[in-house]
């Protein structure tokens, strides 16, 4: 699976990780849907400071099973924007209480955690999941906080969210539309 134009690329992206194969997601995602689901192997997995076997961890980890202590462990040895896209992509999305750590992650004064959180919104948004109205005001509150954001990825991922809590109907688009306003009044 090694890719070592991939590799020297990343490297020159400014990507660190102590070891870096290069092997691409499609082929990652292969070897994943061979193993399957993995609880064991996934933790022996994500304890390797290699980007492959990172990625693989959240690919191979059941969601069910993943405690939310264990959660925060990942987060907490998350380094990479990458890592933390495809944490979010392959796992946390799926997690039973997925809403919870995003609006923990949210509210963190730490960029990664921010950028998973929304990544996670906008990931339940696209399935349709609303959240109550005091989930709403809190949601809100943090993307108008963080579309100010001096990290560009974090404004990114909370305008995406926006954009995705939008179209969950009428209701939610003209409230987004007062947090642009609102947003860009601030600039």
């Amino acid at each position: 699976m090694m890719d070592g134009s991939v590799a020297q690329s990343m490297r020159d992206k400014g990507l660190d990780y102590h070891l870096n194969w290069g092997a691409t997601l499609p082929r990652l995602r292969e070897q994943a849907d061979r193993l399957g689901y993995d609880y064991d192997l996934a933790i022996a997995l994500w304890k390797e400071n290699v980007r492959e076997c990172k990625i693989l961890a959240t690919m191979v980890m059941p969601p069910d099973r993943m405690l939310p202590e264990v959660v925060d462990i990942w987060m907490e040895q998350t380094e990479t924007v990458e890592i933390a896209e495809q944490a979010v992509m392959n796992l946390y999305q799926h997690l039973p209480y997925a809403p919870v750590k995003a609006y923990e992650w949210m509210a963190s004064d730490k960029d990664l955690y921010q950028l998973c959180g929304f990544h996670v919104m906008s990931r339940l948004f696209m399935k349709g999941q609303e959240p109550n109205e005091r989930g709403i005001n809190e949601y809100l509150d943090q993307v108008l906080v963080s579309l100010q954001s001096p990290t560009l990825t974090v404004r990114k991922a909370a305008m995406n969210s926006l954009n995705h809590f939008a179209e969950l109907g009428l209701v939610y688009e003209r409230l987004a539309g007062n947090i642009l306003r609102l947003s860009s009044s601030r600039l």
